[in-house]
């Protein structure tokens, strides 16, 4: 992990940074406004924890710019990758899904931009404001549907059909087309991908190794490049 910088806070922003992203896209501006009046903005380095497993919940988030690594801590300091989140959702959301404390820790995996309020204007806000409550729900239920899914993947699935489902799920999340393919687009090394797919750094690297020379995937140095989709959706179907 990288030394954690400073956070640095931004100037006041704009209320059209909302108006897109679907907790906030169904509100006036005046009432986008009153929201971004009452939030923090920062800038963080990649790298850095926005909050940490276990911690008191006491703000929610929203990842303006970026990508952020959700991971978890086993009980001997192993860390486990449990997903990855992109820009316009938010993060930290403890409160909807009954919790205290933060279930898991919130790392950048490149620099980004995030707000973030007070845990105490979270029930003000589902009050309030028309969608933000369903979003949110909408963004909880998607979380854990695509968690249940890589359990079931990994109970049912071999090893070589999990990361190639893995490797399908973060370019349809945060792929960017290029002329040869559509890369991940954030860096993300071999151990993330272990990682993310309960296999060891060894056999992910063995079949990464493999699929570059079947012309399926470029890797390297914290980019992974998916150069033919549909031979790796027939891998993941077995």
């Amino acid at each position: 992990m990288n030394e954690i910088s400073p956070r640095k806070t931004l100037p006041r922003l704009d209320e059209s940074l909302l108006t897109h992203l679907p907790p906030f896209s169904k509100l006036e501006r005046r009432d986008i406004r009153t929201i971004l009046d009452q939030a923090t903005s920062r800038r963080y380095d990649e790298g850095v924890a926005i909050f940490d497993e276990g911690a008191p919940a006491d703000r929610f988030f929203m990842l303006l710019d970026g990508y952020v690594r959700v991971v978890r801590f086993t009980p001997t300091g192993e860390q486990v990758t449990a997903l990855h989140i992109p820009a316009g959702q938010l993060l930290g959301i403890a409160k909807a899904i009954g919790r205290e404390t933060y279930p898991a820790t919130a790392l950048t995996a490149t620099e980004s931009i995030v707000l973030s309020w007070p845990t105490r204007l979270w029930d003000t806000f589902v009050s309030s404001y028309d969608g933000f409550s369903t979003e949110t729900y909408k963004t909880v239920g998607s979380r854990m549907g695509e968690m249940n899914n890589r359990i079931v993947e990994m109970a049912t699935q071999q090893v070589e059909q999990r990361v190639a489902n893995a490797l399908l799920r973060l370019i349809n999340q945060t792929g960017r087309k290029t002329p040869d393919g559509i890369e991940v687009d954030f860096p993300i090394t071999r151990q993330d991908l272990s990682e993310l797919t309960a296999t060891t750094l060894h056999t992910v690297s063995r079949l990464l190794s493999a699929w570059e020379k079947r012309g399926l995937v470029q890797s390297k140095r914290k980019r992974i490049k998916v150069t033919d989709p549909h031979a790796l959706v027939v891998i993941g179907q077995g």
